[in-house]
């Protein structure tokens, strides 16, 4: 089973939805930042304000390399991974790209006043919301599938998730059987 990696803006869902989706699979989970916080044994926050975010960008890419390695990993992956085309790639090749999404509002609700969110810390947190997606928009366009998180319960979500990951095997499977017709007509 290939990898499903969830990404989009912090607050959509990605490592609720994940956990359910991979007890759901009988699979693993992984979060990534949970997994660089360990490797630098240390908060994110810390990285961010000790090393900036170019560097947290770096450890991130080797982690994300690192999962991709593995298969039937169900990953939630930071909001920025999206920022770096060789992260989309890897992701791409080794599994299903899924973009979880939200309104500003729905996202303020989950996280408003959580001071682990090291992009939110600013006077006016709706507007760098809206200015963040809007500048991670087109990064996002590129996954295989969006889920607009706002007014779904993770069960829904998950049966969205289901549904774009069964399509995919079944275009798979009618890809495969027409090679092989065509090649028996030789």
């Amino acid at each position: 089973m290939k990898n499903v990696y969830l990404v989009g803006f912090m607050g959509t869902g990605k490592t609720s939805v994940g956990k359910e989706l991979a007890k759901a699979r009988k699979c693993h989970f992984v979060d990534l930042d949970d997994l660089i916080e360990l490797k630098e044994r240390r908060r994110i926050t810390d990285i961010f304000a000790k090393d900036g975010e170019p560097y947290f960008r770096k450890i991130e890419k080797e982690a994300l390399k690192e999962v991709s390695r593995e298969k039937g990993f169900i990953v939630a992956c930071g909001g920025g991974v999206v920022l770096d085309k060789d992260n989309i790639k890897v992701m791409k090749e080794t599994g299903k790209l899924i973009c979880l999404s939200a309104s500003c509002q729905a996202i303020l609700k989950r996280v408003g006043g959580q001071s682990h969110r090291p992009l939110l810390n600013v006077p006016n947190p709706v507007k760098q919301i809206d200015v963040l997606m809007k500048m991670r928009a087109p990064y996002y366009a590129q996954v295989d599938k969006v889920i607009d998180t706002s007014k779904l319960s993770i069960k829904q979500v998950i049966s969205k998730i289901d549904k774009v990951t069964q399509e995919s095997k079944k275009a798979k499977e009618k890809s495969k059987n027409h090679k092989v017709k065509v090649k028996s007509k030789k």
